[in-house]
C-alpha cells in the first residue's frame, strides 16, 4: 500500500526538499502541496491523504488551528498530522500535539527520519524527534493527574518506552513480549490516562516527571 502524503509549508524550497525525500522512498507518495493553513486544510478534507506534514507559523491559518481541525478532538475521522517546525522548545509544538498531531520532527532532521515519522503516523506509531524530546518536552513537567485505575509495572514500564521514543517493536523486544501484548497494555494505558494516542501518553509520563 501506498502512503499517501500532504505537505503544507508556506515555504517553496521547505516543500520541495520534503517533496524529494519522500517521492523517492518505495512505498511514500506525495499527492499535493499547501502553502497556507486554508488550503491545507482543504486540501486534506478534499484527498483524506494517509499523513498530513503541518508546518505551525503559515498564513491565513496556522498550523495550530489547522492541526485541530483536521485532527482535533471531536473531529469525526481524524486525520494523521505530523507537525515539522524549526523550533526545538516552542509552546506551539505542544499546543499543536495536544491539538491532535500525532508527533513533530525538528525541520532539519536527517531525511531518513522523516521517512521513519512518516511511516510511523501511517501506523498509529507517532514519532517524537530525539533531538527534541527532552528540551521540549520536559520543559511542560507540572504534574499531571492519572483518571482511571492504577497504572500495572508493566504498563509503567511501556508508558517509560514510549515517553523515550520507542516504537512498539522496540519495546516488545526490549520487554521480551508479543507485539500484541504491547498494543494491549497501550489500549490499556490510553483509557486509564484518559489520552488518546502514543504522544499524549509521553506528554503525560514528562508532565508527571516520570522522565528527565
Amino acid at each position: 500500500m501506498t502512503i499517501r502524503v500532504l505537505i503544507a509549508d508556506d515555504q517553496t524550497l521547505v516543500r520541495t526538499g520534503f517533496r524529494l525525500v519522500l517521492d523517492a522512498e518505495p512505498g511514500i507518495k506525495v499527492i499535493s502541496e499547501a502553502a497556507d493553513g486554508e488550503s491545507a486544510v482543504r486540501m486534506a478534507r478534499q484527498l483524506r491523504p494517509d499523513v498530513t506534514l503541518m508546518d505551525i507559523r503559515m498564513p491565513k491559518l496556522d498550523g495550530l488551528r489547522a492541526t485541530e481541525l483536521l485532527a482535533g478532538p471531536g473531529v469525526e475521522n481524524p486525520l494523521k498530522v505530523l507537525v515539522v517546525t524549526t523550533y526545538d522548545v516552542d509552546e506551539n509544538v505542544y499546543a499543536a500535539l495536544l491539538a491532535g498531531a500525532c508527533g513533530f520532527l525538528l525541520k532539519d532532521a536527517r531525511p531518513r527520519l522523516l521517512v521513519e515519522a512518516v511511516h510511523a503516523a501511517h501506523r498509529g506509531e507517532a514519532m517524537v524527534s530525539p533531538a527534541v524530546t527532552v528540551r521540549l518536552l520536559s520543559h511542560f513537567t507540572s504534574g499531571a493527574e492519572q483518571r482511571g485505575a492504577p497504572l500495572t509495572g508493566r504498563e509503567l514500564d511501556v508508558v517509560l518506552a514510549v515517553g523515550r521514543g520507542f516504537t512498539n517493536a522496540e519495546i516488545a523486544q526490549r520487554l521480551t513480549v508479543s507485539l500484541s501484548t504491547v498494543k494491549s497494555h497501550l489500549t490499556n494505558v490510553q483509557g486509564k490516562l484518559g489520552v488518546r494516542n502514543r504522544t499524549e501518553i509521553a506528554i503525560w509520563a514528562w508532565r508527571n516527571g516520570l522522565l528527565r
